[in-house]
């Protein structure tokens, strides 16, 4: 909410001109992030009907998070997701 009252007060109220501030303003924090290593991380797994099944491996920074039950449930239904998925719209790397 701070940064919104600032980039409104720096780009005198344009609200079009406050949104590309911030547009801006999370593409450097994004810059600065992308250097870090994400060694940590949690391999996820879905099976349907005995038919299809994915094997997901998401990474993160620190284990701190991989082992929260929000980013366990965060695997969980990617994996889930991506079994759902058209066979076209995977991409498998």
């Amino acid at each position: 909410m701070m940064d919104c009252k600032k980039a409104l007060a720096k780009t005198g109220g344009d609200i079009d001109k406050a949104q590309e501030f911030l547009r801006k303003k999370g593409l450097a924090a994004a810059d600065k992030r992308a250097g870090r290593a994400t060694a940590e991380g949690r391999v996820g797994s879905y099976i349907h009907d005995s038919r299809i099944g994915v094997l997901i491996e998401v990474n993160c920074e620190t284990d701190f998070v991989s082992r929260g039950d929000i980013f366990k449930e965060l695997v969980d239904d990617l994996a889930m997701q991506i079994v759902a998925c058209p066979p076209s719209a995977v991409h498998l790397y």
